[in-house]
């Protein structure tokens, strides 16, 4: 199987970080944290305005950098000139990320779910990690994202992540449809996937059991933050993506 590793270690939510000590999600120092304490690492990326790959979670600078506005309008040579609101990091990009790793740890990158026919942001990724010597996979919760990477990079480890209920606000942009197909895994057919990552609050629900068990597809769960969190990931999942604790 091309994601036989996937669940091999715990893996770090946006990298080892911590922010009490100044380490910020997504960046170099958590990142090398993640490495140094022998952890699997997951991180985010988004696309500039001149189409380079950030690792960075959110669509706007606001939470975490010294700036404002949607990440997409900046381009790359903007964005690494902003410091952020801790530490002495800088946005790095996914080669960046990939070169500080250097195939020492497993690197597992979410490609942000824009629900568009936009791919630019798939191409970039797959034009990266194409060349990438180490354990890496790449997952979205848009399986279109997914069935993108498929025809882009083939012999790439993929996954969707997903959830059971799509009741927060930040799926009001999805058609109900689109909800009830998702938590049921309407698009396994095309997406394909090698592994799944579910939301850890709803891994008791039939469809992650499902693949589990019957379809036999390797159960990451997000994100890991409670001892109670951590016995339902005992329990239903292969591996837990885990943040704010060391385990």
């Amino acid at each position: 199987m091309r994601a036989d590793w996937i669940a091999d270690r715990p893996i770090a939510h946006r990298g080892f970080h911590d922010a009490a000590r100044g380490v910020l999600e997504n960046t170099a120092s958590a990142f090398s944290a993640a490495v140094a304490g022998g952890f699997a690492m997951e991180c985010d990326v988004q696309i500039t305005a001149d189409g380079e790959a950030m690792v960075f979670h959110d669509d706007t600078l606001d939470r975490l950098m010294e700036g404002s506005g949607r990440l997409d309008s900046f381009t790359r040579a903007e964005l690494q000139t902003l410091p952020m609101r801790q530490g002495r990091d800088r946005m790095i990009t996914l080669g960046e990320l990939c070169d500080l790793v250097a195939g020492r740890a497993p690197v597992i990158v979410e490609i942000k779910a824009a629900w568009s026919a936009d791919r630019r942001l798939e191409a970039r990724v797959a034009q990266i990690l194409g060349g990438y010597k180490g354990p890496v996979a790449v997952m979205s919760f848009d399986p279109g994202s997914m069935r993108a990477m498929r025809a882009l990079a083939p012999s790439l480890p993929r996954g969707v992540t997903q959830e059971s209920v799509y009741d927060d606000p930040e799926w009001d942009r999805l058609t109900a449809w689109q909800k009830f197909s998702l938590g049921r895994l309407l698009h396994l057919p095309q997406s394909r996937p090698d592994f799944l990552a579910w939301y850890v609050k709803d891994l008791h629900y039939r469809a992650p059991r499902f693949a589990r068990a019957v379809l036999g597809l390797p159960m990451l769960t997000w994100t890991v933050r409670t001892a109670a969190d951590q016995a339902r990931a005992a329990l239903y999942a292969d591996q837990m993506i885990f943040e704010g604790f060391t385990p």
